[in-house]
């Protein structure tokens, strides 16, 4: 469990749970669990997706994935415990009103299970060395990797006391930001940089995954991607400057080179 958590990474859905509550003028640290929590879950989702029985990837963040160190069995178990312990975590959060910790457990556990990951996993299984139409890739992408970003964005509003016009925002915000992230991974997938990324470059064309850059081609992909951070951007259009982050995110999010 400590292996795959503190293995590195961008830790970039606790920071949007943190910013999220931010935006809203919420007290971050009160959402310092909530923020815990979602890297666990994370870290729980890609201990099994590099399992041999799903996206069969030897190598996480520059080192030997955890079923190679450990063994398959030791893996899924590490897995499953961190996200029952992601859960647990939320549930010690204290200064926040219980209905709205009720609904950040929700929206978790949707986002991590057959209305989120699950289904997106299940999808990008069964599209290997097929041609699908751009309407599924966009379905396996908003599930499998936008879910939790969009849940981690939602779900600190949450505890930030944000309302229902803002939390509709937020809502908005997280699923283009998700899908600005997946299409710049697809990307990275093709010309980044080994010894940034932590990844093998060209192992999706090798596992004749479905990406975006397969579909559209390059510069689409990435223009793509642009306009999703511009959409993101404009759906906290309202928000004031407590938002700024949120925004430097966005812009951020397709600038990386990991």
């Amino acid at each position: 469990m400590r292996y795959s958590v503190l293995n590195g990474g961008k830790r970039l859905r606790p920071i949007l749970v943190l910013t999220a509550c931010q935006s809203v003028g919420g007290d971050i640290s009160l959402a310092i669990p909530l923020a815990c929590a979602v890297e666990f879950v994370h870290s729980f989702s890609l201990i099994h997706d590099d399992l041999p029985a799903l996206d069969d990837d030897d190598f996480r963040r520059g080192k030997p994935a955890s079923h190679k160190v450990f063994g398959e069995a030791v893996a899924i178990l590490a897995g499953d415990a961190l996200l029952s312990l992601a859960f647990e975590t939320i549930a010690r959060t204290k200064g926040v009103p219980a209905d709205a910790v009720l609904e950040v457990c929700r929206r978790i556990a949707a986002a991590s299970g057959a209305e989120g990951m699950v289904t997106g996993q299940v999808v990008d299984i069964e599209s290997e060395g097929k041609k699908i139409p751009p309407e599924t890739l966009e379905f396996m992408h908003t599930h499998k990797t936008g879910a939790l970003i969009e849940a981690s964005v939602v779900c600190g509003g949450l505890i930030g006391g944000a309302n229902q016009e803002q939390l509709c925002s937020l809502s908005h915000y997280g699923k283009k930001f998700g899908l600005a992230f997946q299409i710049t991974d697809d990307i990275l997938d093709i010309e980044g940089d080994e010894a940034k990324t932590g990844k093998p470059v060209g192992s999706d064309l090798r596992k004749q995954k479905s990406t975006y850059p397969a579909l559209f081609g390059l510069e689409a992909s990435r223009e793509m991607a642009k306009r999703a951070v511009d959409e993101a951007i404009e759906s906290i259009s309202g928000f004031g400057p407590e938002a700024d982050l949120l925004r430097v995110l966005a812009h951020l999010v397709v600038d990386r080179s990991t």
